[in-house]
């Protein structure tokens, strides 16, 4: 029998990254300048799938670009990640992201949606593109409506769906959204609060308390029971809540070598080297009985990952590749 091979679709935005480098983030009527100018291929579906590709997991991205950002679907290309269904529209210029980088590594971001709401597409042609498809991921930077659509019909074919929203969508947004069709949540701690917000209807999330929140959104009546919850805490580790395993899982951050550079690709890398364990687990045919040990190992392996990219400068170039980080793994 030939082996299953694992593919995932990633439905996203492609951004022109522009980095601003300041002492500290502007505030509201401060003009300040900036002591270097740097213009990188971004945009989290971009940097997902180029994360995905990094961790060996074959790799389609599904965007637009406009004329202007032909050298960014190129480097895609370079990356591992198929490019055959980036369109390159005539009507707008490719998304931006205007990124403050201070000097201690932090970020403040802008983003201008461009080509990345340019792409119409019916249900057939989503229905075709996700053809043959083991795994879907998700973001935010695309219209919402063309998001749900591909959540929905992936989660009719059997896909295992993977959902990282952000930005956030509005409250309404979250009320409607079909938690029933999606596999896998990833979130920050910021993130898990305000969604649990959003659904409660009030202020009731404590940022401090992540697992408290997890527990509360799994709980809610318009939330799935069946998602698996994942909640990257910056340098308090990673929560993960697995419903078929009944205690939370919590791994600790990676140790890092160097200083913080650029924590701007950090989730995404996180992100996509997780669907890239997935997928390995489908190809073995574990994907639906990881056990609790598997899980940590996942988790460390992604938050290795993550860890090695703050140590460099920009976003889907700091990727690193699955050997490097499982080098650096038997290393600490």
């Amino acid at each position: 029998m030939s082996a299953i091979k694992a593919r995932c679709l990633v439905r996203g935005s492609i951004n022109v990254d522009e980095f601003f480098h300041v002492k500290e983030v502007v505030r509201p009527g401060e003009t300040i300048a900036s002591t270097q100018f740097e213009r990188r291929g971004g945009g989290k579906g971009a940097n997902q799938a180029a994360a995905v590709a990094r961790a060996g997991g074959s790799v389609a991205l599904v965007g637009a670009v406009g004329e202007d950002g032909r050298w960014h679907r190129d480097d895609l290309g370079k990356f591992g990640v198929s490019v055959d269904q980036v369109s390159v529209v005539q009507t707008e210029p490719t998304g931006r992201a205007i990124i403050q980088l201070t000097s201690a590594g932090e970020n403040c971001i802008i983003l201008y949606k461009g080509a990345n709401f340019a792409l119409t597409e019916s249900p057939a042609d989503i229905q075709a593109r996700l053809t043959g498809i083991t795994h879907l991921l998700l973001q935010n930077e695309i219209p919402w409506d063309t998001t749900v659509a591909y959540l929905t019909q992936a989660h009719k074919q059997g896909t295992v769906t993977v959902f990282n929203p952000s930005p956030m969508p509005s409250d309404a947004q979250l009320h409607g959204f079909p938690w029933a069709s999606l596999s896998w949540l990833l979130v920050n701690e910021v993130e898990i609060a305000d969604l649990l917000n959003a659904l409660e209807g009030q202020h009731v999330a404590d940022i401090q308390d992540p697992l408290s929140n997890i527990r509360r959104l799994s709980a809610h009546p318009r939330f799935s029971p069946a998602v698996n919850v994942v909640c990257t805490l910056g340098a308090a580790g990673v929560l993960m809540h697995v419903p078929s395993i009944p205690e939370p899982i919590k791994v600790p951050a990676a140790k890092l070598q160097g200083t913080v550079r650029d924590t701007t690709g950090a989730g995404d890398c996180f992100t996509g080297y997780l669907v890239a364990e997935l997928m390995r687990a489908y190809e073995r045919g574990a994907s639906a009985q990881l056990s609790r040990e598997e899980l940590v190992n996942v988790v460390k392996l992604c938050a290795q990952a993550a860890g090695m990219c703050v140590e460099k400068r920009g976003a889907m170039e700091s990727i690193p590749l699955r050997e490097e980080v499982e080098k650096r793994l038997s290393e600490v």
